[in-house]
Order: structure tokens, then sequence, then C-alpha cells
């Protein structure tokens, strides 16, 4: 029947009877109160967000959190409930990063503009994490109402906003965008050296204009949560991307 696409599309409370999706690829697709019963699910794959999911009975998520937390002992600290706790958390960031950006430079630039398997660069991943910090440490903690730098990229699924800048074609080099994430970083490192437990536990004043997060106020603590989360979720698909890229055939790859 040929390939279907359905992009940016609302297909809210649709029902699918005895359909063929083998194969089918899946990406920035909102699942939440999906029923699913009778299917056939061999050779799945699924990444993102996971809570209340029930398989045969069996709620999963606290099963896959559990193992993840068992694979990357780090990953707790992402989690952190006090001042002392963000810090730590962000200690972390900054060192498991600093390990991934060295595998990084050890390949030729053009790779880290490459797209494994359609999903973002390394390049592109270091932006969208500057995109993170302005906009929920700078705009929404620090009340920088336009804190995006023109490297700044949202995630592919958000709307055109003004002033909220999202080329894709740019192809900076690897030391403009760490001019850029290094900055931002020490932005969140002021913070969580500045923070106290009072701040930590109030909410942010609303910003005027456009832009994101939206001009509403937000728990710090969130905030702040959301920007670790950023920072370890994309860390992990950078190494997964970057085993593929020195997986390439020698002569395309620096000498180590």
């Amino acid at each position: 029947m040929g390939d279907k696409v359905f992009d940016h599309a609302d297909l809210r409370g649709a029902r699918f009877r005895d359909v063929d999706l083998r194969d089918a690829d899946f990406r920035g697709v909102a699942l939440s109160g999906s029923i699913l019963r009778g299917v056939e699910l061999g050779r799945v794959r699924i990444d993102g967000d996971i809570e209340d999911l029930v398989i045969n009975g069996v709620e999963v998520a606290p099963l896959v959190d559990a193992e993840l937390d068992r694979r990357y002992p780090d990953r707790v600290k992402m989690r952190p409930t006090d001042v002392p706790g963000f810090r730590d958390g962000w200690d972390v960031v900054e060192r498991l990063w600093a390990g991934t950006v060295d595998r990084a430079r050890r390949l030729p630039a053009d790779l880290l503009h490459e797209h494994v398997d359609d999903e973002w660069s390394f390049i592109e991943t270091l932006r969208h994490l500057a995109f993170a910090t302005d906009s929920w440490v700078r705009r929404a903690i620090l009340g920088d109402p336009s804190p995006w730098d023109p490297l700044d990229l949202p995630w592919d699924e958000m709307p055109d906003t003004p002033g909220v800048p999202r080329n894709r074609d740019v192809r900076p080099s690897l030391e403009e965008v760490l001019e850029l994430r290094m900055d931002r970083m020490a932005t969140v490192r002021r913070v969580v050296d500045n923070l106290s437990e009072e701040q930590l536990n109030a909410d942010t004043e609303p910003v005027a204009g456009p832009g994101w997060p939206p001009p509403e106020s937000f728990p710090v603590r969130e905030c702040l949560l959301i920007v670790l989360n950023e920072e370890w979720q994309h860390r992990l698909y950078a190494e997964r991307d970057l085993d593929v890229l020195e997986s390439q055939p020698t002569e395309y790859r620096v000498a180590r």
C-alpha cells in the first residue's frame, strides 16, 4: 500500500482495528492513555518517558527504573531532594559530559554533524542543551525574558515562537558550540552553588513575553530537575551515537 506518513497529525481518540504496523517508526509521539489489546509485540524498541505502563497486568515502569539505576549508579543523583543533592547531581553532569566531549574530539569534525538513525547530531545535541539551560535556568529561574543565543536549538516539535531561534542549517564547529555550552554550564553551576533550601522550594516569577517555557510560574525544584533530566538523557543518546560513529571505517576517523 506504500508508505503512509503522518506528520504533525492529531490522531487523538483514533481507533485501529486489524491494522498492520510492522516496522512503523514513531518519533515525538504522545501515547498517554492508549490501550493496546490483542497485539503482537516483538523486536520493539521504546525510548522515552514511560510511566503507568501495564503489560499483561504488570506495571513495567518501576522495573525499568530499577534496572536503569542498577546499570547507571549515578542515575539516582538526577533525582535530588535538597540543595546538596542538586550540587552533587551537577557534579555528575560535569564529570560525565567531560568524558563524552573527549570522545567526540577524537572524531573528524564532519562526523559530529552526522545524524545517526535520523537523531540529532552531536553538535545539535549540545545546541539543544544550551536551549534547555536558557529556557529553564536563565529564563524561568533568573528571569531573563529573552535569553536565547542564535545557536540555541529547540526540540523539533516545538512550534515556531517569535524570538526563539531554531536554525537547523547552520554548521558551527565543536569549539564554537562548546564555548556556548561551557558558558551555560557555568550558569547552572553558579545557580546551584548559591542556592538555598528556601529558594529551592520557592516558585519562579513569571517573565513577560513569548518564549519557552510559557510566561508562568514554576517550582524552582522542577526547573532544575528538568535540566538534570535533559543533561542525563541526551548524554546517553550522544554516547549511543558515538558508538556508531566510532565504528566507521578507520579512513574516516582520526587516528587514536
